[in-house]
């Protein structure tokens, strides 16, 4: 249940960049490479993040859609409100409360894989520790007064639901400016982060779902 939400949201939240002898990962950019790993540091520099964000949700002749959250992230601990729906983990935990059902769902927290699925909120902004993909700098240019950097990752698993996702990069601050994924449907999801601020006061308490915050929730309980 975990898992599908998240791929829901997310991962629902033409690789012509790519030559065809990209075929592993160590076939990768060595420019996006650099990039990736100037994120990697300075993320790994923050105490915690908090990330306002909105995300849009493009279906072959739909209307778009646009829900509106915030996520709150500290290691592997977060608290995701979005759109009637509030998701919290304490790394060992995870609470799901559907506020229109009064109902809180409670899980195992997913274990790390291999990297590159994005099955928690935690995973948006570690695209440097995606393993499963061939990524490559493919664009710079202005925009809204600052320079701008694409990153596209391509999965090396050919089974995967999408044929990309790009990732796009303020090149001064190192900042995630939005994360977009092409699924092979003709589906587009694409998260943009509208105002990021690092070390932002966390608690111990706010990785955690108590009925404090729903006294007249059902709670049920499926860990294992």
């Amino acid at each position: 249940m975990q898992k599908l939400f998240f791929l829901t949201i997310f991962s629902l939240l033409s690789a012509s960049a790519f030559a065809q002898q990209f075929t592993k990962k160590e076939d990768s950019d060595p420019k996006a490479k650099a990039v990736l790993e100037a994120m990697r540091q300075q993320v790994e520099g923050y105490n915690s993040l908090q990330a306002d964000f909105t995300l849009k949700i493009e279906y072959p002749e739909q209307p778009v859609s646009t829900e509106t959250g915030t996520l709150l992230q500290q290691g592997d601990k977060y608290r995701l409100n979005l759109s009637g729906r509030t998701i919290v983990s304490d790394g060992e935990s995870v609470w799901l409360y559907l506020e229109k059902n009064k109902e809180v769902q409670i899980n195992n927290a997913e274990e790390d894989g291999e990297g590159g699925t994005i099955n928690s909120p935690k995973d948006l902004f570690r695209a440097y520790e995606w393993d499963n993909y061939i990524y490559v700098l493919v664009n710079e240019f202005s925009e809204n007064g600052r320079v701008i950097q694409q990153i596209e990752f391509k999965p090396l698993d050919r089974d995967s639901d999408f044929s990309k996702i790009r990732l796009t990069v303020d090149k001064k601050t190192l900042q995630i400016v939005r994360i977009k994924s092409f699924s092979k449907d003709g589906s587009r999801f694409t998260l943009i982060v509208d105002k990021l601020k690092p070390n932002a006061a966390v608690t111990d308490s706010t990785f955690i779902f108590t009925k404090k915050e729903c006294p007249d929730c059902h709670f049920e309980d499926l860990r294992i």
